[in-house]
């Protein structure tokens, strides 16, 4: 009897402490805008923590498995194993914890819902940890960014907040992250709605400015207030090392195209390669380095403490020189080959070294009206940061907080817009929304996130009939006929890959009738439209590829097929009739 008297007084208040929990979580939910910005602020102190455990774990731990004076053989060996071990782990268990983590979170913010899971956060913090402390020459910065963004959205969806209340907690995470890995609260604002957000006027200001406060707070507690690199005092020489600074800025345009477009050719070759071996991939990567680290020790790891040699003066300039070219070669085989980090940490390197050997051959050839070389790399680091990440306001703030020295921000700014506009007319696209491209993810321009009155999403309708694209041209005609239908979309195993018109057909009818028609397309490139889009853009792709149709697939996946709009669906809108 007793005992029946325990569990239902048990039962009882197991119902009613569930039951005030409910109560608690409808509370939370009515008054979202009123929690946002203490969760910013426990999203800032998480984020702050990870970061500095971040830190820890890639310096410390690589200084005791490959010190400079250790035994070569290990500078080779620990860039392979764990290259090996990080790869299987990412192909197995964490596939969404591969590669910066920028435009993963981008893609999260404008294609995902927000959603970023608790397994992608674990696992890219401890795959990017491990990587790194092996010797691999990538980022965490990156990484960061995407572990922060995705606390943000593992907790906000855990509090059952709505979709839009997750999505805004995306930049707040990643301000977050920044600020905390940088040393840079102000930077890591700008940098949250210059970059992640694309709008400097987003409403999610405040939020981005306590979360980036609190993460600094952290690392100030836990390693102290110091800043990133500690530079002597630069002042300007002379007036005519202005331009001086603006040959830097095109070197540095010049270098950060190449990097971009070195990184996303290899990588199109390694996404080439058959599934079965992404597991393998990354050891491409590991034993360049290891083989090259060996003979170059400097190359191992983020490497800032060489660049903090490099901003005193204190590196030689053949070393500078061989280090630019052999970081171009390692970081972009890394990265490409599938290895976990980032790309922020290697442009800074670069930019460094890069300076230093152009502000050796000013200082040399003209000593008495260019300052130190130490001065030339500093401001090379904010070049090659705004060529290759294409975020020049970002850069200059960054690199003012983290020297702490304000007499550099003029030069800086010459430099960074000139390396700016040589890198995008060299390499038009971003390379973080090339990489996105690569992985099928299409992110959306300033523009299409204007929502017009027109989109896609009020005239697309279900998909019809579809052609495989195995088939031959033959056989795609006879079952055509005499269909009215002039245009239809190609579909493989992944989904849809592109889209055939019949005058196309016709005309290979001549010259090659059992040709497939997957050769006919180029499955990472078709013309499509996304929900969110206007019509004048699906008018637009339809004139200018010459069909009738446009498949409407998902931003997240471009082979994902969502629906598909008509030449007549877009005529209908705009109130013409066709005879």
């Amino acid at each position: 009897m007793t005992t029946n008297v325990t569990e239902t007084v048990a039962t009882t208040n197991r119902g009613g402490w569930m039951a005030w929990l409910r109560l608690r979580v409808t509370e939370l939910r009515q008054r979202e805008s009123q929690i946002f910005l203490v969760l910013a602020l426990v999203i800032g102190a998480l984020t702050g923590a990870v970061v500095v455990a971040f830190i820890l774990l890639t310096e410390r731990m690589g200084m005791r498995l490959y010190p400079i004076g250790g035994a070569p053989s290990r500078r080779l060996l620990f860039p392979v194993v764990g290259s090996l071990g990080i790869g299987y782990l990412l192909s197995r268990y964490f596939p969404n914890a591969r590669g910066s983590g920028v435009p993963q979170t981008k893609a999260a913010l404008f294609a995902r819902d927000g959603r970023i899971t608790l397994r992608t956060v674990v696992g890219k913090f401890f795959c990017t940890s491990a990587t790194l402390a092996s010797g691999i020459p990538l980022g965490r910065e990156g990484p960061s960014v995407q572990v922060g963004a995705g606390i943000g959205s593992v907790l906000g969806r855990a509090l059952g907040l709505s979709t839009e209340q997750v999505k805004k907690l995306i930049p707040v995470g990643a301000a977050a992250a920044i600020a905390a890995a940088f040393n840079t609260p102000l930077a890591a604002v700008l940098f949250s709605l210059e970059e992640i957000m694309g709008d400097l006027h987003a409403p999610v200001m405040g939020a981005v400015v306590l979360a980036s406060a609190t993460a600094w707070m952290v690392l100030r507690i836990f390693l102290g207030d110091h800043p990133l690199f500690k530079v002597p005092q630069y002042q300007l020489v002379h007036p005519a090392e202005f331009a001086v600074y603006a040959v830097l800025g095109v070197a540095g345009g010049c270098v950060s195209a190449l990097f971009t477009k070195l990184l996303l050719g290899m990588r199109a070759r390694f996404l080439r390669f058959p599934q079965k071996t992404v597991w393998f991939q990354p050891v491409a990567g590991g034993l360049l380095v290891g083989l090259i680290g060996w003979f170059v020790p400097q190359l191992l790891g983020v490497g800032y403490g060489y660049v903090g040699d490099a901003l005193n003066g204190s590196m030689a300039f053949k070393m500078m020189l061989l280090l630019v070219v052999l970081k171009l070669i390692t970081v972009t085989t890394s990265y490409a080959s599938g290895n976990a980090g980032g790309i922020f940490g290697p442009a800074l390197f670069i930019g460094a070294m890069l300076g230093g050997v152009v502000g050796t051959i000013a200082h040399h050839l003209f000593p008495d009206y260019t300052a130190n070389p130490g001065a030339y790399a500093l401001v090379g680091m904010g070049a090659a940061f705004a060529g290759i990440v294409r975020a020049p306001m970002t850069s200059v703030l960054m690199i003012f907080e983290m020297t702490q020295d304000y007499a550099v921000i003029v030069p800086l700014m010459i430099a960074n817009l000139v390396s700016l506009f040589v890198a995008s007319r060299l390499q038009e696209e971003p390379i973080y929304e090339a990489l996105a491209v690569q992985d099928g993810i299409h992110l959306p321009t300033a523009d299409s996130r204007q929502r017009g009155q027109r989109q896609i999403a009020k005239v697309m309708q279900e998909p019809g009939s579809s052609f495989a694209a195995e088939s031959t041209v033959r056989e795609t005609l006879e079952q055509i006929g005499a269909s009215e239908v002039r245009s239809w979309l190609v579909t493989d195993q992944r989904g849809v890959i592109g889209v055939i018109s019949r005058s196309k057909l016709e005309q290979e009818l001549q010259q090659n009738p059992d040709k497939k028609l997957i050769d006919l397309v180029d499955p990472l490139a078709f013309p499509h439209v996304h929900t969110d889009q206007g019509l004048d853009i699906a008018l637009e792709r339809m004139g200018t590829n010459q069909i009738e149709i446009l498949p409407v697939v998902n931003r997240a996946n471009v082979h994902k097929l969502e629906g598909i709009v008509t030449l007549r669906d877009v005529l209908n809108s705009y109130g013409v009739s066709r005879a």
